[in-house]
C-alpha cells in the first residue's frame, strides 16, 4: 500500500514537472482547452436540458433522463472538439508563421465551426443562434467604435427590444414553423396554453388537465 502511494506521488511530481515545460505549452494548452470545452458544455447544457425536458417532453422518466444525457453529451463533445481544433490550428499557424494576426483566429474558428457545428441539429442550432445574437450586438458596438456609424444620441435598446418582441410574436402567430422547436414549445406554453382551461385545477395549479374528466 505504501509502495503504491509513493508511486502515485512520483507520478504526480513527473506530471507537474511536465506541465512546467515551456516547449510543451502550446500542446498542453490545446489539451486543457479540450477539457474546458467538455466541462463547460456539460455545465451549460445539463440544467437547460433538465428543465426543458421535464417541462415540454412526454415519456417515461427513463426516456427523459436519456434525452438529457444525450443532449448534455452532444453539447459537451462538440464544444470540446471545437476548442481543440481552434487552439490546435492557432498553435500550428503561430509555429509556421511566427506571428499572430486577426485572420488566424477567423480562419481557425471557421474551420472548427464547419467541422464540428456544420450539422444542422437542435443542439448546434441553439448554439449558433446564441452566438449570432451576440455577434450582431458586438458588431454594432464595433461599428460605433470604429466610426462607421454615428454614436446614438439615445440608448437604442428600447427600440431593439420592441422590434425583437414584435417580430418574434408575428412569426409565432403566423409563421411559427420558421421558429426553432424549443422556442415554439416555450411560446406555445405562454400564449396558446393560457387560452385553455376547464376548472381551477388547470387554470391555476396545472397547465393542462391530468385526468379524463
Amino acid at each position: 500500500m505504501a509502495g503504491s502511494g509513493e508511486a502515485l506521488r512520483a507520478l504526480l511530481r513527473a506530471a507537474n514537472a511536465l506541465l512546467q515545460q515551456r516547449r510543451y505549452r502550446a500542446a498542453l494548452a490545446v489539451l486543457k482547452g479540450f477539457r474546458n470545452g467538455a466541462v463547460y458544455g456539460a455545465k451549460i447544457r445539463a440544467p437547460h436540458a433538465l428543465v426543458m425536458t421535464f417541462l415540454f417532453k412526454n415519456g417515461s422518466l427513463r426516456e427523459k433522463l436519456k434525452l438529457i444525457a444525450q443532449a448534455t453529451y452532444t453539447h459537451s463533445r462538440n464544444l470540446a472538439y471545437f476548442v481543440f481544433i481552434y487552439k490546435g490550428l492557432m498553435a500550428l499557424q503561430s509555429r509556421l508563421l511566427g506571428e499572430k494576426n486577426p485572420f488566424h483566429s477567423f480562419l481557425s474558428a471557421c474551420i472548427g465551426g464547419w467541422l464540428v457545428f456544420g450539422e444542422n441539429n437542435p443542439i448546434n442550432s441553439q448554439i449558433i443562434m446564441y452566438l449570432l445574437s451576440r455577434i450582431l450586438f458586438g458588431l454594432s458596438q464595433l461599428a460605433v467604435k470604429k466610426g462607421c456609424i454615428p454614436q446614438p444620441k439615445q440608448d437604442p435598446f428600447p427600440l431593439v427590444a420592441a422590434l425583437v418582441w414584435g417580430t418574434v410574436l408575428w412569426l409565432f402567430e403566423y409563421h411559427r414553423e420558421t421558429l426553432q422547436p424549443s422556442l415554439q414549445s416555450s411560446m406555445t406554453y405562454l400564449y396558446d396554453d393560457s387560452d385553455v382551461w376547464h376548472d381551477i385545477s388547470d387554470f391555476l395549479i396545472y397547465n393542462k388537465r391530468t385526468d379524463s374528466k
